[in-house]
């Protein structure tokens, strides 16, 4: 019975994730003057898979975890170079310092709220040991990074599971990414308005190698909302330094870049950097009180850190001068995501009768023509 019932309740959290996405996706902006990958998602990096769970119960629960793979293989035993930058520290972010350290992945991430983090550990942990041939394992790097969601969701209340955890990973997958009110952007609030997971991608042509660099955003910060250059925050009366400093701009954004482009961790950190210029380019000011993180990695097969290797690795590099197409698509990529965050978003009420509006589309689309 209680089997039953449990499984009733995630294939209930499922629908509402499935649920989720309902304002269409084409808009007809164009963001940059790179090409998007065929999802326009961060699953666009091939073997990249993305899952959620979403917890929306009684009035006061809006949040969830977002899960991000970067392979379909035991992860521990087949690791992958990774790089760690902050734009601003104000925030909770487990495994960051052996990331640096080392400079590789070897567990998924996983997105969530704030006070969730070490729920967030848990699963990863449980899910690293009950993979098969870990059986010796005795440290696990869990990384886990958040937002907090805690103005629409009883975030005290703690109601994220370590099998809501273990359920995100489980239910990831490649193609098409929900985005909007959906896994651990269920809650969030951007630019004052409804905020959310969000992904796109950007495919260099071949001329310049033809990597493809995917990103996926948990938007939960403030600023001066603008989109491809127009002041939309002004324009719409909602943004940061209105009325003498009443609005409030802190919060967090976490941005996650996957590219298959052959980068050690080095050449990661400096992508991983450009990624806050694409936060900068949407109005974001990586306030004081914002924990503004971006984690890369590469899944390049001939980089990987395989278990039982030999002593010595060979590896592929790609040359610093090779480095600028990469640069441009992570820029473009991370200001678009943003934008789908918002576009994606419904209206949402949650804790204590508080309310967040969605983005006004009709109205930013009227802007953007004029």
């Amino acid at each position: 019975m209680q089997k039953t019932l449990a499984l009733s309740v995630f294939y209930f959290l499922l629908t509402l994730s499935l649920m989720a996405q309902e304002r269409p996706r084409e808009r007809g902006i164009i963001i940059g003057v790179m090409p998007p990958g065929k999802h326009n998602a961060i699953t666009d990096v091939a073997g990249v898979r993305v899952g959620h769970v979403t917890r929306i119960e009684g009035e006061a629960v809006r949040t969830g975890v977002t899960a991000i793979l970067p392979h379909a293989g035991d992860l521990y035993r087949e690791k992958v170079p990774a790089a760690i930058y902050l734009g601003n520290g104000y925030g909770k972010l487990a495994g960051y310092s052996q990331v640096r350290e080392l400079g590789n992945l070897e567990t998924p991430i996983i997105l969530t709220n704030t006070l969730s983090v070490a729920t967030g550990i848990r699963g990863l942990v449980t899910h690293c040991l009950s993979a098969p041939g870990n059986e010796g394992v005795r440290s696990v790097n869990a990384v886990v990074g958040e937002t907090n969601d805690g103005y629409l969701n009883d975030i005290r209340g703690r109601h994220v599971t370590e099998r809501d955890v273990l359920d995100a990973l489980s239910v990831a997958e490649g193609g098409p990414v929900i985005e909007g009110n959906v896994g651990a952007g269920t809650g969030t609030v951007c630019f004052g308005w409804k905020g959310g997971i969000g992904t796109a991608s950007r495919q260099l042509p071949a001329s310049l190698g033809g990597y493809t660099v995917g990103v996926l955003v948990q938007t939960n910060f403030g600023g001066v909302l603008q989109i491809a250059g127009v002041p939309i925050g002004p324009e719409l009366g909602q943004y940061y330094f209105r009325d003498q400093l009443e609005e409030r701009a802190d919060g967090s954004c976490m941005i996650v870049v996957a590219t298959d482009a052959p980068l050690g961790a080095r050449n990661l950190e400096r992508l991983a950097k450009r990624a806050m210029l694409g936060l900068a380019r949407t109005g974001g000011i990586a306030s004081n009180g914002s924990g503004d993180y971006v984690i890369a990695f590469s899944t390049a097969e001939e980089n990987r850190i395989v278990a039982g290797q030999d002593r010595v690795r060979t590896v592929a590099e790609l040359r610093n001068a090779g480095m600028s197409p990469l640069f441009l698509a992570t820029i473009e990529a991370t200001e678009e995501a943003i934008i789908n965050s918002l576009f994606a978003a419904e209206t949402m009420v949650g804790r204590d009768g508080h309310r967040i509006e969605a983005l006004p589309v009709d109205k930013v689309m009227e802007l953007l023509k004029r």
